[in-house]
């Protein structure tokens, strides 16, 4: 993998991170694209500069980290996906990451069921409130994101239609999505710097190149998407990823 590869996957994934179209799907076909072989290295460097991007949160979102019943509620929030991830990290780094016909199957369900939850869900333009998510709706929204172990499923969708579904707001959902994605990322970098430290031994600054661009995209997306959500809804956002799963088929194939 080159410095070019790293700046253009950095790229990718500091503006799909926070986007419900799963940051993972994209580094997987860019890579497939960009025809980088399906390395050790490769599986690992996708992992890694996610938390580049997550690191944008702590940046804007700093001074809600600070409060007790927040950081509470998010650490009972990370607790399943915690537990799932580490049962199944052989399987899904082994079978399902790098996985294309996987990858391009979940963003066309995953596309269905965005544009069906906007056709029923009630917008609200209510400010984030952390009240509504009491300790119960944590745990849940957790087992939500867990889902989003499988690549292409999207953990921002994950979590944001799961708590929407069991009565959180949008803004505060979103919000919540986000802050979450830290605590995640901290502990999912880390396995994989820890376990998959031989194949990153001689790329660190080709590793390091994707981790710096991913955070200075991924905060101009995050200010672009909360100021999105104001006046729309998600269904876009599941056309795309139906239309980038067809397009992709039809020029690549799986």
């Amino acid at each position: 993998m080159s410095i070019l590869h790293a700046i253009i996957l950095g790229i990718v994934e500091g503006i799909t991170e926070f986007l419900p179209i799963s940051s993972t799907a994209h580094l997987i076909l860019a890579g497939r694209a960009l025809q980088l072989a399906d390395s050790e290295f490769v599986k690992s460097f996708e992992i890694i500069i996610q938390l580049g991007a997550i690191l944008s949160v702590v940046v804007l979102y700093w001074k809600k980290f600070w409060r007790i019943d927040v950081l509470a509620k998010l650490v009972v929030a990370v607790i399943p996906t915690g537990i799932i991830g580490l049962t199944v990290y052989k399987a899904i780094k082994g079978y399902l990451l790098g996985n294309v016909t996987v990858v391009l199957c979940t963003l066309v369900i995953g596309g269905i069921a965005l544009i069906v939850f906007e056709r029923y869900q009630t917008r609200t333009d209510a400010e984030a409130d952390f009240s509504e998510i009491t300790y119960g709706r944590a745990f849940l929204i957790g087992l939500f994101q867990a889902i989003a172990i499988i690549p292409g499923v999207s953990r921002s969708a994950a979590t944001i239609v799961g708590g929407s579904l069991i009565g959180v707001s949008r803004r505060t959902i979103v919000d919540f999505s986000f802050m979450l994605a830290v605590p995640t990322m901290i502990a999912a970098s880390g396995l994989e710097l820890v376990k998959g430290r031989s194949a990153l031994a001689g790329n660190y600054s080709v590793l390091a190149v994707g981790f710096v661009v991913s955070f200075i995209t991924a905060i101009i997306a995050i200010k672009s998407f909360l100021g999105y959500i104001k006046k729309h809804d998600f269904a876009a956002f599941g056309w795309y990823r139906i239309v980038l799963a067809a397009v992709y088929f039809l020029v690549f194939g799986r």
